[in-house]
């Protein structure tokens, strides 16, 4: 495949990726992505040939976005707990997006499980990138006891901020959570 064709692969992916997230992985057809992309069907199918290699797509590229944005962090971050904030800064960072549609990684996890699609474990692991990534941090904080703990209530307690947010449509309570979340990090250090 050529430059272009790798170009058009690449909007399909970040098409059905932002479809996926604010429509669901369920709810998208290949014609949605297809005319969100505006492309003719034929010329989607050489690209893929079914949803579910859409899906595989999808996860590679949000897992590799998700390691750079780590790394990132880790580069321009000797500190540990500026990392953590970082982390929590997502929610307030990405607030408009969350309130409409949750969190794209836990919403799409939750989904699949529901579907029992055979994908689900590869969206999991995503949420495993944050986790030993947390506990990495946690545990330079000098948490060796509890850092994976840690983590995981960090986690659980984004996760539970991004779906209440959803549902209420409330972007104050997210932004009065990370100013909580951000006091018990505190606590912590």
């Amino acid at each position: 495949m050529g430059q272009k064709g790798d170009a058009l692969r690449q909007r399909i992916v970040a098409a059905a990726d932002q479809l996926f997230y604010e429509k669901g992985y369920e709810n998208t057809s290949f014609s949605d992505i297809a005319k969100t992309v505006d492309i003719s069907r034929g010329n989607f199918y050489f690209h893929f040939k079914c949803k579910d290699d859409i899906l595989s797509a999808v996860l590679q590229t949000r897992q590799k976005a998700i390691n750079t944005l780590l790394k990132q962090w880790e580069t321009q971050c000797a500190d540990p707990r500026q990392r953590i904030i970082h982390y929590i800064d997502i929610l307030t960072d990405n607030r408009t997006n969350i309130t409409k549609h949750g969190c794209p990684v836990g919403s799409l996890c939750t989904e699949l499980i529901k579907l029992s699609h055979n994908m689900h474990d590869q969206a999991t692991d995503i949420l495993f990138l944050f986790r030993d990534w947390l506990t990495e941090q946690f545990l330079q904080l000098g948490q060796k006891q509890k850092a994976k703990q840690l983590a995981m209530h960090l986690m659980a307690r984004s996760q539970g901020i991004a779906n209440i947010t959803n549902a209420f449509n409330d972007p104050q309570f997210l932004k009065q959570e990370v100013k909580h979340l951000k006091h018990w990090l505190d606590d912590l250090t």
